[in-house]
């Protein structure tokens, strides 16, 4: 039996995610009689499967979905994984490849075609976008889209730093309170940045559910927490408090 930080200690994960995982209902460890989480063996079993399932960057919804349904198999879930994780590696491998080739090309060492030049790269498929089609419809991805692509190169950068000093700023106080002055101030900030510039107007709960992706979907939290760990789940929380606030 581990205690929470201990188990944060070997995975890596912050507490507060833990937290928030016991939170959600994806992993729920037992607590002692003065209430502190406990973590058994099968505990943690449990949540190297949804680190796996994180890997694959499948949302904290889906991983509850198919890890609470009755048929779940963990072996059969180990291979999934394992063949996920192999084409995704062979992805990888393929545009490292491409890195290299530029740098011999570059350097005179060798000739690269322009496809040769773009091995591994198909992002034809926006897997953002899609998702944005699905939660907010049609019309409000198309109106977004085509307000940053009516955008200058100047105002594309101008908006990439608001966005950058944003992040630094919500990083560097992510250890207080998601509902202290600073912290509300700066996600008020972010709130206007959104619905001023990106064509789609975040109502309150839109907004709240923005929130709710960055931590539910890894790509959001891994881009948002490169600026500091827990990072993703610090503003998720104080766009909950902004919403709660300004109802």
């Amino acid at each position: 039996m581990k205690h929470v930080k201990e188990v944060a200690t070997i995975t890596g994960i912050s507490v507060r995610t833990l937290h928030y995982y016991d939170q959600i209902g994806l992993l729920s460890p037992g607590t002692t009689d003065n209430g502190y989480r406990v973590y058994t063996e099968d505990d943690l079993e449990k949540l190297q499967q949804i680190l796996f399932f994180r890997a694959l960057d499948f949302p904290l919804k889906k991983i509850k979905t198919i890890m609470d349904r009755p048929d779940f198999d963990h072996l059969e879930a180990l291979h999934f994984q394992k063949k996920r994780l192999h084409q995704k590696k062979k992805r990888l491998e393929t545009i490292i490849a491409t890195i290299d080739h530029t740098i011999q090309h570059m350097k005179g060492e060798r000739d690269m075609t322009d496809k040769e030049k773009f091995n591994g790269l198909d992002f034809s498929q926006n897997q953002y976008e899609q998702e944005a089609r699905e939660k907010y419809g049609e019309e409000a991805v198309n109106r977004s889209t085509q307000k940053l692509n009516s955008l200058s190169n100047n105002e594309k950068d101008a908006l990439s730093q608001s966005f950058h000093r944003i992040y630094q700023k919500l990083a560097a106080i992510r250890q207080g309170s998601p509902a202290s002055e600073k912290a509300q101030n700066a996600i008020h900030e972010w709130y206007e940045i959104l619905n001023n510039h990106v064509g789609y107007h975040y109502t309150l709960e839109a907004f709240r559910a923005l929130g709710q992706m960055y931590i539910e979907d890894q790509r959001f939290t891994k881009n948002i927490d490169q600026y500091g760990e827990g990072l993703a789940l610090f503003m998720r929380d104080a766009m909950n408090v902004y919403a709660d606030r300004n109802k």
